[in-house]
């Protein structure tokens, strides 16, 4: 179930969230959530961030592509992702324990299990659960292809964001739990026009203070990426083929004892070879090799592929 300023939102879908989705984008409460939301500037998350004073350090949690992680406010001051392109991050807080759970989700399959897994920490089967809801990402990619209803009947073939955020939708609305959506920011919300003309993203990540649920816009450094960021980094690309983790987010962090734990993944010969191959591939190649998103990412991202294949290779 979806509310939108304290009001349910009736759903009109029988197209898998898509119709639902237009509708909410359009919704005057998340339209002015979204011109807010933009108008703060983007924090540049460093490690000397997570210092509130020579004695407390705050503590942090990062979360990769398909990874969640489920966060307690008395243990964890800050969460968040970035690298988002045509990926969407999706914040849910119980809104009587502040519990906070963060996906970085990529593909239409994994939202289903993946927004169980979410719920699983978050939900208490006592009582009448109610979250508040943040998505940010999911830039779209042909902004002159089509508008908003258009989108219904010719999405283009390289238009990954939209089926996502649709899928996305449709799980809420299916829902028993109530979806409280504050942030809306995707889609048109989140794009922009580069100089040369290609569209880009205006936001690719945020950061969510635990204790209040206060979120704003952020890029992290390589030294916040953390831990085990390469193996973080290369357990993605292994996940597509281990059978284990079809279709499910990847478990990065345990709440109930407060650790990182890298849930591991098998790592084929084929993706061996393919750590190979693209060892041998210029620059060029291997952007539009990795990325669904060529034109959009960040300019480490090439550096990022590289060293995850030096390693894994």
């Amino acid at each position: 179930m979806i509310i939108v300023g304290g009001v349910p939102f009736e759903s009109n879908s029988t197209d898998q969230g898509s119709s639902d989705l237009v509708a909410l984008m359009e919704h005057p409460v998340l339209v002015s959530t979204s011109l807010s939301f933009k108008a703060i500037p983007e924090k540049k998350f460093s490690i000397s961030d997570t210092y509130s004073d020579e004695v407390e350090k705050k503590r942090h949690v990062y979360v990769f592509q398909r990874e969640y992680a489920t966060v307690d406010p008395t243990l964890v001051d800050l969460i968040g992702t970035d690298e988002a392109t045509t990926c969407v991050g999706v914040v849910i807080r119980n809104r009587d324990n502040g519990m906070t759970s963060v996906a970085h989700m990529d593909y239409p399959a994994i939202v289903d299990h993946g927004l169980s897994q979410m719920l699983e920490k978050l939900v208490d089967c006592k009582h009448e659960s109610e979250m508040d809801v943040h998505l940010i990402g999911g830039f779209e990619e042909c902004p002159n292809k089509h508008d908003e209803h258009t989108q219904l009947r010719s999405k283009a073939p390289n238009d990954h964001s939209f089926p996502l955020c649709a899928k996305i939708i449709e799980a809420f609305v299916r829902s028993t739990v109530k979806f409280h959506i504050h942030t809306l920011f995707v889609l048109r919300h989140n794009t922009k026009i580069g100089t040369v003309g290609n569209a880009l993203p205006i936001f690719s990540g945020f950061l969510v203070q635990t204790r209040t649920g206060s979120i704003v816009s952020a890029t992290f450094d390589q030294t916040t990426r953390c831990p085990d960021e390469l193996v973080r980094r290369i357990r993605v690309s292994a996940s597509f083929s281990d059978s284990q983790w079809r279709n499910k987010l990847l478990e990065t962090y345990d709440t109930q004892t407060d650790q990182f734990i890298i849930a591991p993944c098998y790592w084929s010969i084929r993706l061996v070879h393919m750590a190979s191959y693209l060892q041998q591939l210029p620059d060029e190649e291997i952007l539009h090799t990795c990325s669904t998103s060529p034109y959009a990412e960040a300019p480490d991202f090439i550096d990022n592929q590289k060293r995850g294949v030096q390693w894994a290779g």
